[in-house]
């Protein structure tokens, strides 16, 4: 694990998912992927700002294994009702997710009976064999000068553009969202970069400040 970033925290987290477990959520989610969609007034939507496909993957033994990696990972306290189900999102070229936050802004969507708002995140790579382009872009991190972050993020990429994770195999950022006051944090806003060539699979894995329905969590 290395410590980009104490405010906001993000941490990032070399061979969170192993290579079985990417190779099994990719055959459960064949087939299932479909024109990701944001949450705009109120309701989602088909939006240009988003152009990949995504999915919501059952809750298997493997699944289960990543999820409680993920909840250790935050402290042992963070109980399991309080995950989101696992998403991954696949990027073909040209594709990508602009500027966004993870956290709602509209207070609508993160009631108690919805589970409150997004505490955490952690986006990692699924799929990403000879992927160029691609990259989770934080514009408002700062962008670390140890050239040994080279291995992880774009070195290449102007130090006013902020911090570029390139898309890798295996591993996952980790952030939390929102502020001691439960505002959101407007530091976390990231993007997904176009992929240039090749296939990217990510994954999300969200943490609510409640627990969710059982219905959403497949329960």
């Amino acid at each position: 694990m290395h410590l980009l970033s104490k405010s906001p925290l993000v941490i990032y987290i070399e061979n969170f998912i192993t290579d079985e477990e990417r190779l099994h959520l990719q055959h459960i989610a064949e087939g299932h992927f479909k024109h990701s969609a944001v949450l705009k007034g109120g309701n989602s939507a088909i939006h240009s700002v988003r152009t990949s496909q995504s999915t919501t993957v059952d809750r298997d033994a493997v699944v289960r294994c990543i999820e409680a990696r993920a909840l250790d990972f935050q402290g042992f306290d963070v109980p399991e009702s309080h995950l989101e189900p696992i998403q991954l999102v696949k990027y073909a070229v040209t594709e990508r997710y602009h500027f966004h936050t993870d956290w709602f802004t509209n207070p609508s969507h993160a009631t108690v009976s919805l589970g409150g708002n997004r505490i955490s995140s952690f986006f990692g790579y699924v799929k990403a064999d000879n992927v160029t382009g691609g990259g989770t872009n934080f514009p408002i991190l700062d962008a670390p000068r140890d050239e040994r972050w080279c291995r992880f993020i774009d070195c290449d990429e102007e130090y006013e553009s902020g911090v570029t994770f390139r898309p890798i195999e295996g591993n996952v950022v980790y952030w939390e969202n929102l502020l001691a006051d439960g505002r959101g944090d407007q530091r976390t806003l990231h993007a997904g970069l176009p992929v240039v060539s090749g296939e990217k699979i990510g994954m999300n894995i969200w943490t609510r400040q409640m627990p969710l329905p059982a219905d959403v969590r497949g329960d």
